[in-house]
């Protein structure tokens, strides 16, 4: 059974803009003679790359080695290999500049949906609500390179476990998220940031390292969800 799994990055530096000169010389010849150069130095591509990005093109981390450590920047170092590393959802961006503290809520979207879906899988509707603005930032036509789909990202292959017929219709969309959500709940005994971790990086990662996985992507997506949640539960509360 395919998971609905991503792969992860480490820790980047603050967000900046990006140099045009990365795809061309990522490309043909140089392509391939970077690629021999990281394997080298001991950096893996695929196993960085992420499952899926919100498709912005817009954030971009770079990885290379500093002698036999591992750096991270947003700009492309002058010299030597380096890799492309591309968040893969809204929350999941280390460089992101957003203060998850104060960022606007989404307190009305989707309000009768959340709330149908959030009652007939027994979860709280503020956790559904932080898990939607951490995959999509309630964008319902998000859509990823990698083929994750709507407001709550999900893969085909989970849209079709969770008998979600049509991703793309917001309300199929948080049902199906919803029941997967609640699905790791029960897996991990109802604990929000072990289900959260299981949601971004696949509940075998979590089950292999009996907790939050180590991927800093993963980290911060766990850390942002926790957030987000408790701001949700406080302005339904309010």
């Amino acid at each position: 059974m395919k998971q609905h799994v991503r792969n992860t990055v480490s820790t980047a530096a603050r967000h900046s803009t990006t140099r045009s000169a990365t795809q061309g010389y990522l490309g043909g010849v140089g392509g391939l003679l970077l690629a021999i150069a990281m394997a080298c130095a001991g950096l893996n591509a695929r196993a960085e790359e992420p499952h899926h990005n919100m498709g912005t093109g817009k954030a971009k981390i770079y990885k290379y080695m500093t002698g036999a450590t591992a750096s991270f920047s947003d700009m492309a170092p002058r010299t030597g290999p380096y890799i492309v590393l591309r968040p893969s959802c809204y929350a999941c961006n280390l460089s992101s500049t957003i203060d998850w503290y104060a960022t606007q809520l989404h307190v009305d979207d989707f309000a009768s949906e959340i709330t149908e879906s959030a009652h007939q899988f027994g979860l709280d509707p503020a956790l559904v609500r932080a898990v939607i603005h951490a995959e999509s930032g309630f964008n319902p036509r998000a859509r990823s390179p990698k083929g994750a789909i709507g407001l709550m990202q999900l893969m085909p292959a989970t849209a079709r476990l969770m008998g979600v017929s049509d991703a793309t219709a917001p309300s199929r969309n948080i049902r199906g998220g919803t029941r997967y959500l609640a699905s790791l709940l029960q897996r991990f005994q109802n604990d929000v940031g072990l289900a959260a971790a299981a949601y971004n990086a696949g509940p075998e990662a979590v089950k292999k390292y009996a907790g939050v996985p180590p991927y800093a992507e993963t980290q911060v997506y766990v850390q942002r969800v926790h957030i987000l949640h408790q701001r949700y539960r406080g302005a339904f509360k309010g």
